[in-house]
């Protein structure tokens, strides 16, 4: 019995000094960056980044970058940490060390514009297209990425009750191998401002095809927006990328801190049937975004949906018209127009490239100073009813006056006091005013452009950039 008592004893003894001698070892705790950080990213030019991650509590942790600047700090007691790097004017490619309980090592970094991309499908919608549904002129775009100044961030679909602090991605390099998964959207806009400005441009994009504007804002937004609205406590089986909040939580709340030059964003389809809190919703949903992050008013550009042959009784022209009116509501925007490259037959038109073109001729002019490079189509601005039965319509955005393009002028109507539409007449006159009239409306008050599902466009400014469909009046 005692021989017994004796080895429990020493049994004991060596469990106690086993987990002491555990104790005053290093703990399983590294040095982690984000998930954003890593080699070939792209960080934004000429200002203050934010770098953070993880690490054991307590821990110094020193950040050295290749073109000679530095920063340190201490992991918090949850082991968190987060730096601030000064960025030169542009260049690269460049090496940051991060030394902490570990040492890490990220090459190929460029400095240069960085853009957030989000949306549904036509934001998502690669290079390479979707099945059978083509990107006009991808093989030639493939075919000439040979330029590593362009640099994406795809965040892959995800969805969350919670906010996340981390997502999982990668950074591709544009190449002729890599940028067909590259959003065309996206990668046309970057190639048009790499081209202008001659810096890197890194894309960070967040989409998911046919996702509502709800799914990207804050739960606490929602709430002060539509109170009514449930948000979801978790995950459903259906229709998730339509869920409120849950697309926030897990692909954009992550990368809040990422220092961006402004957002990019095309969706708007899938909140058709909600068109009137549309703009108020955007707004909001903009505005909490450039809270969290931090930055100020930064730029937010984004594209008008296409015309596309809804169901009759769909109220897309009033879509537009809401995504027209949230320019005035949202500081500092900006909107592309495609009433012209729809494609009735296919929600997802093909021309991407000239969509992301007249996005960076918007970041062109407005965030970049660019003079003398025109960024809208003509703009409605005011009316005047002649004596002869005629409606003069004036337009913003039209310095050197409007043109069809050899077209002739269609998608018009007038109505009088008893708000029957009739298609209408058109003429450009000289005073860069629009004649529109009817024989079949003698006293006319009100008129209409392209106010319809799928119009053809024919009114432009002489910058070919087309004006969006319409109307006079708020019947």
């Amino acid at each position: 019995m005692t021989s017994i008592s004796a080895k429990i004893r020493l049994t004991a003894t060596l469990i106690v000094a086993t987990i002491s001698l555990f104790s005053v070892l290093p703990s399983n705790a590294q040095t982690k960056l984000a998930n954003i950080f890593t080699d070939h990213m792209v960080l934004q030019r000429g200002t203050t980044v934010n770098i953070w991650g993880t690490d054991e509590a307590g821990q110094s942790i020193q950040l050295s970058a290749s073109w000679e600047e530095e920063s340190a700090t201490i992991s918090d007691e949850n082991g968190e940490w987060n730096l601030k790097l000064n960025t030169p004017k542009a260049g690269g490619p460049f090496t940051i060390t991060v030394t902490g309980s570990e040492t890490i090592q990220l090459e190929d970094i460029l400095i240069g514009e960085v853009w957030f991309c989000s949306g549904q499908s036509n934001m998502e919608m690669p290079i390479k297209g979707y099945i059978n549904q083509p990107v006009f002129g991808s093989n030639e775009a493939k075919l000439n990425a040979g330029n590593d100044q362009i640099r994406l961030f795809h965040v892959p679909h995800k969805a969350s009750v919670e906010p996340m602090t981390d997502i999982e991605g990668e950074w591709l390099v544009g190449s002729p191998d890599t940028v067909g998964d590259f959003s065309a959207t996206a990668y046309f806009f970057a190639r048009k401002l790499q081209q202008a400005l001659n810096v890197p441009i890194g894309l960070v994009h967040a989409s998911w095809g046919g996702s509502s504007a709800e799914a990207w804002t804050d739960a606490a937004t929602l709430r002060r927006l539509h109170p009514e609205l449930e948000i979801p406590t978790e995950v459903p089986e259906e229709r998730i990328n339509q869920a409120p909040s849950l697309l926030y939580n897990a692909m954009l709340h992550p990368l809040i801190g990422y220092t961006i030059n402004g957002a990019i964003w095309y969706q708007g389809e899938s909140n058709i049937g909600r068109y009137e809190d549309y703009g108020a919703l955007v707004t909001g949903m903009v505005n909490s975004w450039r809270q969290k992050w931090g930055q100020g008013q930064f730029p937010f550009y984004y594209v008008q949906i296409a015309p596309y042959r809804y169901s009759p009784d769909s109220p897309v022209a009033l879509q537009r018209e809401a995504q027209l009116a949230t320019l005035d509501l949202l500081e500092n925007s900006g909107m592309a127009v495609t009433l012209d490259i729809g494609n009735c037959t296919n929600i997802h038109p093909g021309d991407k490239e000239t969509v992301g073109n007249r996005l960076a001729y918007i970041a062109l002019a407005k965030t970049y100073g660019m003079e003398g490079i025109a960024y809208s189509g003509p703009v409605y601005d005011a009316m005047e009813i002649t004596d002869d039965g005629k409606i003069n319509l004036s337009f913003r955005m039209a310095e050197r006056g409007l043109s069809s393009f050899g077209k002739p002028l269609s998608g018009f109507k007038i109505a009088g006091e008893d708000k029957v539409f009739k298609t209408a007449k058109a003429q450009i006159n000289r005073n860069r005013t629009l004649s529109v009239w009817s024989e079949e409306v003698p006293d006319p008050v009100a008129v209409r452009y392209a106010f319809d599902n799928c119009p053809e466009a024919t009114l432009y400014n002489t910058s070919h950039l087309p004006a969006s469909s319409f109307r006079t009046d708020d019947w």
